[in-house]
Order: structure tokens, then C-alpha cells, then sequence
């Protein structure tokens, strides 16, 4: 198996699954907040229509998780709000 890592933590991966397919194999299920309410969110639609799964991959903010192919040695990390906050 192959991995990332989410805020640190290793994430196996098998090939061709998306981060958030991983995420959720991985038992987790949110890994995003709202930006006003700071309710969690995780995969909801599973092809890119909504923005719940949004993370930031390798520095790039409000990528959605369930449309990225994980890779190995990618640093993924948790979502507070827009993931603009702290520019």
C-alpha cells in the first residue's frame, strides 16, 4: 500500500483511490469546518458538485477531496472555513 499524510497522520491508500476515498477507508469521516458555524464536513456528494470535502493539498487550498488521486508522500491537511484565513 502506498500513503499520504492528513495533518501528519500516514494514510494507506490502495491505487486509483481519490483522497477522500482513502480518508474514508481510513474511518475518517469529516476533515473540513464551516467557515461560519465550524460544523464538521467530510464526502457528501462523492464527484465534485458540492464543496464538503474541501482540503488543502501540498499548499493548495479548497481542493476537493473526493476528485484528487491521492499520491504518495502528498501532505494533506485539515480545512478551517474558506481556507483563506490565513492569507
Amino acid at each position: 500500500m502506498s500513503g499520504f499524510e492528513l495533518d501528519g497522520r500516514p494514510i494507506a491508500f490502495r491505487p486509483g483511490q481519490t483522497i477522500g476515498a482513502a480518508l474514508v477507508s481510513a474511518g475518517i469521516v469529516s476533515w473540513r469546518t464551516t467557515r461560519l458555524e465550524g460544523r464538521p464536513r467530510g464526502l457528501f456528494c462523492g464527484i465534485g458538485v458540492c464543496f464538503d470535502c474541501l482540503v488543502t493539498v501540498d499548499g493548495r487550498t479548497n481542493e476537493r477531496a473526493c476528485l484528487i488521486l491521492a499520491e504518495d508522500g502528498m501532505h494533506v491537511t485539515t480545512q478551517q472555513g474558506s481556507g483563506h484565513e490565513h492569507c
